[in-house]
């Protein structure tokens, strides 16, 4: 078990807070986009019905449930947060489709309880802002999955030109404007979104992000900027 670091402790806090309106309000303050990202991040896996494939950062398991629907595999969603994990339970309990290819497995991603190149692929979404070491943990990541399968990711990202402005106008004072309408929970999530995306950028501008997807050994990595770039599918080989 990892030490839990501010940054982690705030997060867990804070998601503590939200899974029973997640789904719904988060949608809401991606312009309905995020199904989209999904969409994206889930179509790069290519997954076949023998894989299996790993889920970080599952949350309320709605890229697991995709996974399902779009390849028929089955999917190990892993989460620190037992709340996300409650809701995603209760989502796979009451859909018939995901019963028996879906389970859940409590951990962290910066040291996953599972042995090296256990599963065909593996994704994650908006998990790298919330770790002390990004490279180390896309090591982690990259450890357990087979030589040639995929790692698909979704993450929020900074517009460029024309849309950085209007971008941070609306996450500085749209996000927790709504957030306030919804709970204090939301509240504070939409006032700390925001400044975490573009701290992250300005840490790990999107050219170094590839690369520490290259140095944990992913080869043919490429980004795809979604939604005038508030969102971003990074994906990858292992090995290759």
């Amino acid at each position: 078990m990892l030490a839990v670091t501010s940054r982690k402790e705030h997060a867990l806090a804070m998601f503590a807070k939200l899974p029973d309106s997640y789904d719904e309000v988060a949608a809401g303050f991606s312009f309905f986009q995020d199904r989209r990202w999904r969409r994206a991040a889930v179509e790069a896996v290519r997954a076949t019905p023998e894989d299996r494939v790993l889920d970080v950062a599952c949350g309320t398991g709605l890229v697991g449930a995709a996974l399902v629907e779009r390849w028929g595999c089955r999917v190990v969603g892993l989460d620190q947060s037992a709340a996300m994990m409650a809701r995603a339970r209760s989502r796979v309990a009451a859909d018939p489709r995901l019963a028996g290819r879906v389970n859940f497995v409590a951990g962290e991603a910066e040291s996953l309880p599972f042995a090296d190149c256990e599963f065909d692929h593996l994704t994650f979404a908006y998990l790298l802002r919330y770790v002390e070491d990004p490279a180390a943990t896309l090591r982690e990541l990259a450890r357990v999955v087979r030589p040639g399968g995929r790692i698909s990711s979704l993450e929020f990202c900074v517009p460029t030109g024309v849309w950085l402005w209007p971008w941070r106008l609306y996450t500085r004072v749209g996000l927790p404007a709504l957030g306030r309408l919804v709970s204090r929970g939301w509240y504070e999530a939409g006032r700390f979104l925001g400044p975490s995306i573009e701290d992250f950028y300005r840490t790990y501008p999107l050219h170094r992000q590839i690369e520490l997807w290259q140095a944990a050994g992913v080869t043919e990595v490429t980004a795809t900027r979604m939604s005038l770039g508030g969102g971003i599918v990074i994906r990858g080989t292992v090995g290759g």
